[in-house]
């Protein structure tokens, strides 16, 4: 099987690449690049970039399946659909299903599953504690013979300085990521928005911006400790990004990833009450959102992902307080990348490549991806930066709708996406050079 992306803008991080060059893909993998005009080889299926840019997969280091035990929320096949029609070719499945991934079995079930979809590829990510619950490691060995690339305890962070020396020190013998939600629980506890001053005008408990802080100081101090490699989920505050800065400027291994909601967004959204708007960590002040439009430009901020969280309408109903928190983002989180972030200067093309391709591919050491060199596999996300779109959730791929994002419109999409050299996904706008669907 081969596919040739023709008259494209090749943008490469990883071979200094940013030029117009044909891609051929053979057998799910990179066969090279090719100067414009020369042909197709025979039996090869040809896909015209002309005007688009064509990049290296995608990929979303903290996403949220639910299956297996929440299928009513999302199912692996869903969100895998959801991911690559938003341009992701990989997702990180988050351990917080029912049974929570805490060992073998219910890895190999997520991978099998991905498999049969069909759809992007699903990396699962193992619970760092049986049942996540901070008490006992999980068998990190045994799930990584399975097939986990990383160990959380997603959004439920572990709460002891001592059982995060030993699961650093236990991770780091099997050469995995250790991935943190960092929240002091004692400081959020009941807390359902951003502490400030619009939590006062609204009359909800806050969550101080000092509850992600204390526990990313935490944890960049034990990855110097222990030298083990640690990345910081969703990261949303001045403290932690500061944080994040001094632990590269002292050479440590620790990397940090941010969310589309957190540049997009202030804590002022909540105003309506909106459920569609509760997160954790939650919306932040503005003088929060300017760090992180800072932490992105100066290279502090690794990674962008999504914290694709799907729930059921019925459950984003319940009044503010009592609303789970979590949002949907696979279809909204390029988009809003490319006209937030790329569109005003903020960032370039080629950073965003870096951001949600090279750098995933790196902080969970996932082998010939986030790359276009030959023999990496052939993922392939691509981009008309221009195209001007408006999101409807009510199209969207995943079974829940809990997105603040519905009716916003956008410069910039993913408007194809190819997974190992299959096209999985196409945006039906796309058009050729003579204006005719393709």
């Amino acid at each position: 099987m081969k596919l040739l992306i023709t008259n494209g803008y090749i943008i490469d991080p990883t071979q200094g690449i940013n030029a117009g060059k044909d891609l051929l893909i053979e057998d799910g993998r990179v066969v090279g690049f090719a100067d414009r005009g020369g042909g197709a080889p025979e039996d090869t299926e040809v896909f015209d970039a002309t005007g688009l840019v064509v990049a290296p997969g995608f990929i979303d280091l903290h996403v949220h399946l639910r299956e297996p035990g929440q299928e009513y929320k999302e199912t692996i096949e869903t969100g895998a659909a959801a991911a690559v029609a938003g341009g992701w070719t990989s997702v990180c499945a988050m351990p917080n299903t029912d049974p929570i991934n805490d060992n073998p079995a219910v890895t190999q079930f997520i991978i099998e599953r991905a498999a049969r979809a069909g759809l992007a590829n699903v990396f699962p990510v193992g619970a760092i504690t049986k049942g996540s619950s901070g008490t006992e490691l999980a068998e990190m060995g045994e799930m990584k013979r399975a097939g986990i690339v990383a160990v959380t305890d997603d959004g439920r962070p572990v709460p002891s300085a001592g059982m995060m020396r030993r699961a650093m020190e236990y991770a780091r013998g099997f050469d995995l990521t250790v991935m943190d939600h960092c929240e002091d629980r004692s400081l959020a506890a009941g807390g359902v928005m951003h502490e400030g001053e619009w939590s006062l005008r609204l009359g909800l408990r806050g969550i101080p911006a000092l509850a992600e802080e204390i526990d990313a100081m935490r944890n960049c101090a034990l990855a110097e400790l222990t030298g083990a490699r640690v990345h910081l989920a969703h990261i949303s505050t001045i403290g932690a990004l500061e944080a994040v800065r001094r632990a590269k400027s002292h050479g440590l291994q620790v990397t940090c990833e941010v969310m589309p909601h957190h540049w997009s967004l202030t804590d002022e959204a909540v105003e309506g009450y909106d459920t569609n708007t509760k997160m954790n960590p939650p919306l932040r002040s503005r003088a929060h959102v300017e760090a992180v439009f800072e932490a992105l430009r100066d290279g502090t901020i690794d990674a962008i992902a999504t914290d694709h969280a799907p729930h059921h309408a019925d459950e984003k109903a319940l009044e503010y307080d009592h609303a789970p928190f979590g949002i949907t983002g696979l279809e909204t989180g390029v988009g809003l990348a490319l006209d937030r972030l790329v569109h005003p200067g903020i960032i370039s093309l080629e950073r965003l490549v870096e951001l949600c391709a090279v750098n995933p591919a790196r902080i969970f050491n996932l082998a010939d991806r986030g790359t276009l060199r030959r023999g990496a596999w052939g993922d392939v996300t691509i981009l008309d930066p221009d195209l001007d779109w408006t999101f409807d959730a009510s199209h969207s791929k995943s079974k829940c709708r809990n997105t603040p994002f519905s009716g916003w419109t956008m410069q910039g999409a993913a408007v194809a996406t190819i997974v190992g050299g299959r096209i999985v996904y196409r945006r039906e706008r796309v058009t050729d050079p003579d204006g005719a669907p393709i």
